[in-house]
């Protein structure tokens, strides 16, 4: 059987999705009949595979089991040949300790065999939790692998952990408040290269700033997926919902000097998808300036559903 990498994405938005459940922002209120109402958008969340029958998860949304409720290819098989319970999900691998990329690991809890592949750092988080000990061992294996070491999680399908810069998740800031560091290199937040031998793929969600490390690495890619979880930093700020930045959520803008257009300029990534939009940002307009700027400068906006091969 021929083996070609394909990428699914099950949610394109950030935490809260989209709408978000208490949100009367621009992008939000339409869903309660005060505005244009958008397509809806589920937690950010990626499936690949590199053959029918067999996926990997990147980061287990708080929105899984809906993704799976709308997705064919993630819903049990056939039971005479699998069985009355079972999954074509073979493994989750988790980009960092986020609530919107480790909560819904808790819908996978139902004695269903997979294997959870994370940092040790990440481990660490999931350890330090007893809620996640829901997860039957005899069932849930989990991996630790470090970065830059290549591993299989399924036969064909190669993945590699990179440092990108970050933050530690909201819940364990504790004190630290703005004083903390945004931008940290290390194993709490990673992107992932993905490849079936021939092709290959970058999946991003999370990134504070680009590296001269994480530039050369993305430069020359057949696709990536990056975070654009803001176009402008203030842009919470702008629009009355919030105090932080996207710099401040360990996030970088789409727009700006230091943000993700120009820092992709001369990358010569062939293809370049946005992924991980916060609710409040003006790309999910069709119609908005802020989209025409994304779309000139080469990028798509992800959507529930989109499925992709480099």
């Amino acid at each position: 059987m021929a083996m070609a990498l394909r990428a699914l994405i099950l949610g394109a938005a950030a935490g809260g999705g989209l709408p978000q459940w208490n949100c009367n922002g621009a992008n939000s209120a339409g869903f309660w009949g005060r505005g244009d109402r958008l397509s809806p958008a589920t937690q950010s969340s990626l499936a690949v595979s590199v053959r029918d029958g067999e996926w990997v998860v990147l980061n287990a949304s708080p929105d899984i089991r809906a993704q799976i409720m709308a997705r064919p290819q993630l819903q049990p098989r056939d039971p005479a040949a699998h069985g009355l319970r079972d999954t074509p999900i073979a493994a989750v691998v988790l980009t960092n300790g986020d609530i919107d990329h480790i909560a819904g690991l808790l819908t996978l809890r139902e004695k269903q065999r997979f294997d959870l592949w994370t940092t040790p750092v990440i481990a660490d988080i999931l350890r330090a939790n007893p809620i996640f000990d829901a997860l039957d061992p005899t069932c849930v294996a989990r991996r630790e692998i470090g970065l830059d070491a290549p591993f299989e999680p399924v036969p064909g399908l190669t993945l590699e952990l990179f440092a990108t810069p970050g933050k530690t998740p909201l819940f364990l800031e504790g004190a630290a408040g703005d004083a903390v560091q945004t931008d940290v290199e290390g194993e709490q937040t990673v992107g992932v290269r993905l490849s079936d031998g021939t092709r290959e793929a970058f999946y991003v969600p999370g990134c504070a700033r680009m590296t001269p490390a994480l530039a050369a690495r993305l430069r020359g890619a057949a696709l990536a997926f990056f975070d654009g979880t803001v176009f402008h930093d203030d842009e919470m700020i702008r629009a009355g919902v919030g105090h932080k930045t996207g710099k401040r959520m360990g996030h970088m803008a789409m727009a700006g000097p230091d943000g993700s257009l120009a820092a992709f300029a001369d990358l010569d990534v062939k293809r370049k998808i946005f992924v991980h939009m916060n609710n409040t940002n003006p790309v999910w307009r069709k119609d908005s300036a802020e989209r025409a700027e994304v779309e000139a400068a080469g990028w798509e906006i992800a959507h529930d559903g989109l499925e992709v091969t480099p």
